[in-house]
């Protein structure tokens, strides 16, 4: 049995990663560590209860170190720098680490890379099923259609949501970028204003919206001239991603050191 814990408990992802290996307890993993933020309000609390599920006797605490002997893999939907120290920590206590965080640099994405030589580590900005299996249909249409398209990623989320664009919305434009030899960061457009020049058909543009409790939209646009296809995936409920990340982490407790993501996992990468 692997034991499981999960960082920012109380929060709206937290709950629902509760939720989800409360439903999927069968599949090998037991939450056994909960925690917040250090003078969090939720310190002591029963974490059953706050997710809705009733008591299960696991308590919230306020530092991932006061928990470092209860678990054997964290899953971290929090924010950058707290997953960032998590992932430290984990490193150092021989844990390992699902992240579901998005809003990470390119700097920082590179300590996962390096990091991942000496613990397992499993990071995607989106753990959804559908999400992942849109990835793989944007490599095969990028590939057909990308140079004679024109390329629009279009995002909705909720009110609360802090990076924009999502870090699917990013993930679907590196992997289309990448499709057609091109780096996201020298050909993506974020957003249109005024007067401009006609648009440049290298480029894949970006719209975001956030808006009332919408939990995660997006569509990619190829449009030529005559024709258009849309790829949409349209998330209506949290325990998609969390049943996702449940999967990950099944899946990752079998694992030696590595950087992974939901394409291994889904054994989308031999298709």
């Amino acid at each position: 049995m692997t034991k499981v814990a999960i960082a920012g408990a109380p929060g709206r992802m937290g709950r629902t990663l509760i939720q989800a290996l409360q439903n999927n307890k069968d599949e090998g993993l037991q939450l056994s560590a909960a925690i917040h933020r250090e003078g969090s309000s939720f310190a002591g609390m029963d974490s059953g209860e706050i997710a809705g599920i009733g008591k299960n006797g696991v308590l919230i605490n306020e530092t991932l170190e006061s928990v470092i002997e209860d678990f054997d893999l964290l899953i971290d939907f929090t924010l950058v720098e707290p997953t960032l120290r998590h992932l430290e920590i984990c490193q150092h206590n021989g844990k390992s680490i699902v992240i579901g965080t998005t809003g990470f640099n390119d700097q920082q994405k590179e300590i996962f890379a390096n990091t991942a030589r000496s613990m397992p580590i499993l990071i995607a900005p989106n753990m959804s099923v559908g999400v992942n299996l849109c990835l793989h249909l944007l490599r095969q249409t990028a590939e057909v259609m990308g140079e004679e398209a024109d390329i629009e990623i279009i995002e909705t989320h909720h009110r609360h949501k802090l990076d924009a664009p999502s870090g699917t919305a990013l993930r679907m434009g590196e992997v289309i970028a990448n499709q057609m030899g091109q780096n996201l960061a020298d050909c993506a457009v974020y957003g249109r204003e005024g007067i401009s020049e006609p648009r440049d058909s290298n480029t894949i543009g970006f719209a975001t919206v956030r808006a009332g409790d919408v939990v995660g939209d997006h569509t990619v646009l190829f449009a030529t001239e005559g024709e258009r296809l849309e790829i949409t995936h349209k998330a209506s409920n949290r325990l998609t991603f969390a049943n996702g990340a449940v999967k990950a982490a099944k899946w990752l407790s079998t694992r030696s050191n590595g950087l992974y993501d939901m394409a291994d996992v889904l054994n989308l990468k031999s298709l």
